[in-house]
């Protein structure tokens, strides 16, 4: 089996057919990008003026598979203050996070460490995992490249502009748009990384972006901030139900623009990180701790999402590369350790706990003539245990792993029995 039906094994899907057009590592593809800078991309396209008509023409685009007007708002979104702020806290939050690395091949690369950098960072540079994942939560997909470097034997994940993301319903394939032409997209074959938090099918329909689209949108160019264009001949778009009139103003009327501000910049936060009090403070925040754990657990989503695509589509080819493909099935996984110091601490606390209570019960036990399951509880409890692979507790080689010298306490009569009849009681008889 290669080596792409093996991360297609991890990935839980069937190697699909060719698609139509060239790939990304072919001769053509490689001449046309040499002329523009190794450039794939083509230049993006910005829109400054946004309508909610715009926000139904983009949902109905990426229904048939044109994501380009989904992806221009949400780069309009980026440049919002609120929207820019916290998905950097979020995103960036988590990539700059302790990492945890698991498995028998490629973790002790992975951990080498020279001042601030370290391999996994030259291979998944900080910022391109952030852009990716904020990506990833806001549309439903994201879209990176692995790009071979020289003189290392491992490349360099890019992220690439998602404006260029086509997706074909009659053949369940994801293409781009690049300088080349339309190219098609294999994730884990080795050069592209399809990041889909929303889906294996039609992941924008999951996403966040309909909700925070709609409150960037009202924010700016909404119905209320429509009337501060009143003028000659004006022509006003009324909800159903709603009408018009002029009416003699009292001095305050500028009072509603701020509550429109005010309640889209709400909805946007809960939207983002699930509350508001983190952000706010104010009432409640003597009960933060509630609203943290909300924050806490979306870092789980966003950076579990993370994790497995990094799992799945790059670290396998970096384990590949210096172990060969048989390594891929025990490589190195990573996991962003979001737990928070309060936790760290109590997670220590605890293992003391389960430390004593081993040695306890294994005294009890042993008066009964029965012995402890020690791998049972380190699996239960989740102690690292060294060796370990697979995470059952039990060291894989358990032939490198030595046998526990026996204490005087734990010599009975019979063993002492044993050894006479062996004849290594002779000095004692005498």
């Amino acid at each position: 089996m290669g080596i792409r039906e093996r991360v297609a094994a991890l990935l839980g899907v069937t190697t699909p057919r060719a698609g139509y057009g060239p790939e990304l590592d072919s001769a053509a593809v490689n001449r046309i990008r040499s002329m523009l800078g190794n450039n794939l991309a083509p230049m993006p396209t910005t829109q400054i003026r946004w309508y909610l008509s715009d926000l139904e023409t983009a949902a109905h685009n990426a229904d048939a598979g044109d994501m380009t007007m989904v992806c221009r708002l949400w780069r309009a979104m980026r440049r919002d203050g609120n929207i820019q702020g916290l998905y950097s806290t979020l995103t960036g939050g988590i990539v700059g996070l302790p990492k945890k690395f698991y498995g028998r091949y490629g973790v002790e690369e992975l951990r080498a460490r020279n001042g601030t950098r370290s391999t996994f960072d030259d291979l998944v540079p900080p910022a391109e995992a952030a852009l990716m994942a904020a990506d990833g939560d806001a549309l439903g997909f994201a879209i990176g490249e692995l790009v071979p470097v020289p003189g290392r034997s491992y490349p360099r994940l890019v992220r690439l502009e998602p404006e260029f993301l086509r997706y074909r319903w009659i053949e369940n394939r994801w293409y781009y748009s690049s300088v080349a032409g339309p190219l098609p997209i294999t994730p884990g074959d080795g050069r592209w990384v399809l990041h889909l938090p929303g889906g294996t099918i039609a992941p924008w329909l999951n996403a966040k972006w309909p909700a925070l689209g709609r409150s960037f949108i009202n924010k700016r160019e909404g119905f209320i901030a429509s009337l501060l264009a009143w003028g000659i001949n004006t022509v006003l778009e009324l909800p159903p139900g709603w009408k018009a009139s002029l009416l003699e103003s009292n001095g305050r009327g500028y009072e509603v623009f701020q509550a429109d501000i005010d309640t889209s910049d709400k909805e946007i936060a809960i939207t983002i990180i699930g509350q508001i009090v983190t952000v706010e403070g104010g009432v409640g925040f003597q009960n933060s701790d509630v609203f943290r754990a909300i924050h806490d657990n979306r870092k789980k989503e966003v950076g579990g999402s993370l994790s497995y695509t990094l799992n799945t589509q790059v670290l396998p080819y970096y384990v590949a590369g210096i172990y060969g493909e048989d390594a891929i099935d025990e490589g190195a996984c990573i996991e962003y350790d979001i737990t928070p110091a309060r936790d760290a601490q109590a997670e220590g606390n605890a293992m003391v706990a389960v430390a004593n209570a081993m040695g306890l019960l294994r005294e009890q036990l042993k008066q009964s003539g029965r012995e402890l399951d020690v791998d049972e509880l380190t699996t239960r409890y989740g102690i690292p245990i060294k060796g370990d692979v697979d995470g059952d507790g039990v060291p894989e080689d358990k032939a490198d792993v030595p046998d526990p010298e026996p204490s005087q306490d734990d010599i009975t009569d019979e063993d002492d029995a044993d050894e006479l009849d062996a004849g290594e009681g002779a000095g004692v008889l005498n």
